[in-house]
Formats: C-alpha cells, structure tokens, sequence
C-alpha cells in the first residue's frame, strides 16, 4: 500500500498499483513494481509501513481503524487502542459453543442411549465412558471459562503451547471409542 504525498501531507491511499495522472504526466500501473523507492518519492508516492503493535485479536477486541501519518520522510500507518469486549458476553458465547460442541460429540450415540431406555440393551461400556467424559470435560472447560479474570485470561485458555503434542489450559475433547 502506498500513500500519495503533497506537501508532507498524505492526500490520497494508494491500496494497488493502479495509473496514474501526476501534473500532466500520465504513468501506467507498472511503475509501483518496476521504479526503485527513490524514483516513486521523488513524485510524492511513499510506501505505507503499517505498525501492528496495537492491534488485537478481533475475537476479543474491537480495533480502531488505521490512521495513516507522514513524518520524516516516511509514510506509516497505526492502530489506536483496542478496546477488550465485554468479558460476560465473551463468556456466556464461549460456554455456548462449549456445549454446543458436547452436543455435537454425544450425538453420534444418542441412539445407543435411546435403545437402551426402550429396549433394555445396555450401553457398551467403552461408549458409556466416552459420554461420562464429554461431560466432565465440557463441565470443566465451562468453569475454567467461567473463572477467566480478564478478556486476556480467557484467550490464553485457547492457546497451544511448544509441547509435543501442543497443549492449551482449556484441554481438548475426549476421543471417540472404535
């Protein structure tokens, strides 16, 4: 992205390479690929260095939009301050998906359960295990959520570590039986 320059101001975003009129010279698209950084200055075209420092995850965040500044002979682009999301929606949308997760897991056996209220066959026990645990493991991860301080606590719980396998706080969902 490049910024268009006119006395230490930036006049215009160049998001692509595009022609281009300056004065009364026409300049075809190319030159953004072909002309050094020097060539496209010296006719006020800057390329735009972004500063992603503030920026957040938008999961968890409501980022500013980009303000683009020329100073010093360079053209740069930042974000505000990101602001956290309310840590009670964040929270009750997690535990939604949680559950609507658990749902999705159990689901493949909900017959199993159904045929034994109404015929008698009991649940296979490797199947009666793996429900117990999906359970307990959506009980737990939904209490971990629960007790996250901060916008920040709450994402760290998704974070894998550098472990082989790669870990995260709020643990993974139980293998289904063979």
């Amino acid at each position: 992205m490049w910024a268009k320059v006119e006395d230490s101001t930036i006049t215009g975003l160049i998001p692509r390479p595009k022609s281009m009129t300056i004065g009364d010279i026409q300049y075809p698209h190319n030159i953004f690929g072909l002309w050094s950084v020097s060539e496209l200055e010296a006719l006020g075209i800057y390329e735009i260095t972004i500063d992603y420092t503030n920026l957040k995850d938008k999961d968890y965040y409501n980022n500013t939009a980009i303000t683009y500044a020329f100073s010093s002979g360079a053209a740069t682009g930042s974000y505000g301050t990101a602001t956290a999301k309310d840590l009670a929606d964040l929270k009750t949308k997690h535990k939604e998906t949680i559950n609507r997760e658990a749902y999705n897991s159990l689901q493949d056996s909900d017959w199993l359960v159904v045929r034994a209220a109404e015929g008698g066959t009991a649940v296979p026990g490797a199947w009666a295990t793996y429900r117990a645990a999906v359970r307990t493991k959506a009980n737990s991860m939904e209490t971990l959520i629960g007790n996250a301080a901060d916008v920040d606590a709450l994402a760290a719980l998704y974070v894998y570590n550098e472990n082989d396998p790669a870990t995260r706080p709020l643990g993974e969902w139980p293998s289904k039986p063979e």
